[in-house]
């Protein structure tokens, strides 16, 4: 039988997948740094990016905690932000749609945190869910060494990524709107 953990637990199995997750990002970014596309980064993003999936898995059998809902969000956002700066870096995608999906990511961590303070809380959407699936496919994309010169490929996950980034963030907006007004009822 599985043990269930409260909402202000720390350590839990989750919460240890999503930290080795952080731990491992710097690995793979110094990877992607020293090697551009390759097999070690490719294999390693495929690895680090699974695992969004196997720690939402965990927490919805052992049970969701606070400290989950803040750190998992944070390791997906330093994991696929860093992961698509160093593309960028090794000018292997476009610094514009990069920098729309980092406005969009940081704006809209900044937004729930002040919404959370006022009370607000905004559940994770599908629409978000497919939007960071989406981004994990342009990074590794991006990341396959069979798939260089392909850059008509990895341009259009990307620009795909940005859109459905963009779309989500419009998306949770109008629920705190809506979250808004009905509170001020």
């Amino acid at each position: 039988m599985a043990s269930t953990f409260g909402p202000s637990a720390l350590v839990t199995p989750a919460n240890a997948v999503t930290m080795a997750r952080v731990g491992l990002t710097p690995v793979l970014l110094a990877g992607i740094l020293a090697s551009g596309a390759s097999w070690p980064a490719l294999a390693l993003w495929i690895a680090l990016a699974s695992t969004d999936g196997v720690d939402g898995y965990l927490a919805r059998r052992h049970g969701t905690t606070r400290s989950g809902a803040f750190l998992d969000p944070l390791a997906d956002k330093l994991l696929v932000l860093g992961a698509l700066a160093c593309l960028v870096a090794e000018d292997l995608v476009w610094w514009v749609p990069v920098a729309i999906i980092a406005v969009r990511e940081l704006a809209m961590s900044a937004y729930r945190s002040w919404l959370g303070r006022h009370g607000i809380s905004l559940p994770a959407r599908l629409s978000a869910k497919v939007k960071t699936v989406v981004q994990s496919v342009a990074v590794g994309v991006a990341l396959a060494p069979t798939l260089e010169g392909a850059d008509w490929l990895t341009s259009t996950v990307l620009w795909g990524a940005v859109v459905l980034t963009v779309w989500s963030g419009v998306q949770y907006l109008a629920d705190a709107r809506r979250q808004a007004v009905g509170l001020a009822m």
